[in-house]
């Protein structure tokens, strides 16, 4: 016969199996405003090529996505990531993802029809690694353009780098921004950095209130931290810049496929731009070198920076002479080293670090994703 007392006893078990629940459980989500939180649905925050863009080279359309949060590879495939030309028939294609940078690629088996309206779709079939699913179905169209020939540019053998040390940053490896003199966040609404924040010898960090950093980012205002981080991306400014040989690049590399190697510009053509797309392709163990003299441009609206092959951003190394500026909605990947200032312009994606020595480093409305330190 149940008793006053047996109640009693019944109710604290219940309140706190309850508690034991609520505590432990991931799903209870105590991290709400962490995008990699267990009960976070992923999102789609980039797309390539934009939605409704028109002009798209059929001969050499690469469709990617960039999601929130890392995903389930096993999701990410042929039944969740398709591509519809006119009428809805289906396209034919490879779907790869890379979990190092959250991008899903969709690869066409052959060329796209020329002057067609072509729809992407990521469905909720896409799960994040906690097992959630985006909310709804993300579509997105583009349109071909009449004709189209790849691009006609030169040759370029790479010469291959000599393996980098482990760590080749240092210090300067947790940080998504680093830089001499200030760091700016113009739009403090839209930008994501997942990582730390620094300025040495300087002290201005403006635009970064609690949120803007994720992962457990840390700002450090000419603080002995970001002094060594400073030091070390000294170092490793000069190993880049010291690598020897160096293809020679042409003045803008977009619609290029490089293999893994050091490329340059000389004093003849020191400045390097970056329209369209560029690919680099190579494995997971592959390192590239840029060595630019001057300075380091994408074209605003539609020029991004592919990896291929499992390649990685934080074994990609831009090293800068002067200043690097990636254009409006540019997705880039790999680690800029500047000797004077990095400039991301609105809606810019980094997948990498955008480090300054001297100057100043500028975001607005971007996400900078730093990749792990080797």
């Amino acid at each position: 016969m149940w008793t006053h007392s047996n109640y009693k006893v019944l109710s604290t078990a219940i309140l706190l199996f309850g508690f034991a629940v609520g505590c432990c459980d991931p799903g209870s989500n105590p991290n709400a405003g962490n995008p990699a939180a267990p009960q976070t649905l992923p999102t789609v925050i980039l797309v390539t090529p934009p939605n409704a863009n028109v002009g798209v080279c059929p001969n050499i359309a690469i469709i990617s996505t960039t999601f929130s949060k890392a995903m389930n590879p096993a999701t990410i495939n042929g039944s969740t990531f398709t591509l519809a030309g006119p009428g809805g028939a289906g396209v034919a294609g490879t779907v790869t993802y890379v979990a190092a940078t959250n991008i899903a690629t969709f690869t066409p088996s052959v060329p796209l029809a020329p002057s067609a309206t072509f729809t992407a779709t990521i469905n909720t079939g896409a799960a994040d690694t906690f097992g959630n699913s985006l909310a709804a179905d993300f579509t997105w169209t583009f349109t071909t353009s009449p004709s189209c020939s790849a691009p006609v540019v030169p040759v370029i053998p790479p010469t291959p780098p000599a393996t980098p040390p482990a760590n080749p940053l240092g210090a300067a490896c947790t940080f998504g921004s680093l830089a001499g003199s200030t760091v700016t966040n113009v739009n403090n609404v839209g930008t994501a950095v997942s990582g730390d924040i620094g300025v040495s010898p300087g002290t201005a960090i403006t635009g970064f209130p609690p949120g803007i950093l994720t992962n457990g980012g840390v700002i450090h205002a000419g603080d002995a931290v970001a002094a060594a981080a400073k030091v070390d991306l000294t170092t490793a400014y000069n190993n880049a810049a010291g690598e020897a040989g160096g293809a020679i690049l042409p003045a803008d590399i977009g619609g290029e496929t490089l293999a893994a190697g050091v490329y340059k510009t000389t004093s003849a053509q020191p400045s390097l731009g970056i329209t369209g797309n560029l690919t680099l392709s190579g494995s997971a163990t592959d390192v590239w070198v840029f060595q630019i003299v001057s300075t380091l441009t994408t074209a605003d609206g539609n020029s991004h920076v592919i990896l291929a092959g499992g390649a990685l951003p934080q074994n990609v190394f831009w090293q800068v002479g002067s200043s690097a500026t990636l254009g409006t909605n540019t997705l880039f990947q790999g680690n800029i080293m500047a000797l004077a200032s990095v400039t991301l312009k609105t809606g810019a994606t980094l997948d990498g670090r955008a480090l300054a020595q001297n100057g100043a480093v500028t975001l607005d409305t971007n996400t900078v994703n730093v990749p792990p330190c080797q």
